[in-house]
């Protein structure tokens, strides 16, 4: 059990690693968007802003998908001929299994991963709702 907690540990901290860092480059940016004002409407450039927000999300939590697919192969924690992709998005999204189950020696990876993308999501969520707080219209209570 421990190498698995090793293994799940490590792919989850190097998640934790580029989801850190996609957060960080996103708060950076719209700040500096924000500070800079210009020329473009504020309707178009907060529109700009979340679309933009979202693609970026998407695309990192796939890239972190991605990694999760590698570990699963590097352990060889799948049956041969499994969609490892597949596989990991199930888990990570807590989808579950449904088709292919992790071999026994590394069954702990499927909970390791479905908490990491539990977790990642949610991060991205409440960056989300922070961004749309933040740069939509400003009332007064």
């Amino acid at each position: 059990m421990f190498d698995q907690v090793v293994v799940g540990g490590g792919a989850s901290l190097a998640n934790l690693i580029i989801h850190a860092v996609l957060v960080g480059a996103i708060v950076a940016t719209v700040r500096r968007l924000r500070m800079e004002g210009g020329s473009v409407p504020s309707f178009l450039r907060y529109t700009l802003v979340i679309v933009a927000t979202g693609t970026l999300l998407v695309a990192g939590h796939f890239s972190e998908v991605v990694l999760w697919a590698y570990t699963y192969d590097w352990v060889g924690a799948t049956p041969p001929g499994t969609d490892l992709v597949y596989f990991a998005f199930g888990n990570y999204t807590t989808l579950g299994y449904g088709d292919t189950v992790p071999v026994p020696e590394w069954h702990l990876l499927g909970p390791m991963t479905a908490l990491n993308g539990v977790m990642l999501i949610g991060w991205s969520t409440a960056l989300i709702f922070e961004i749309l707080r933040r740069s939509g219209p400003q009332t007064q209570s």
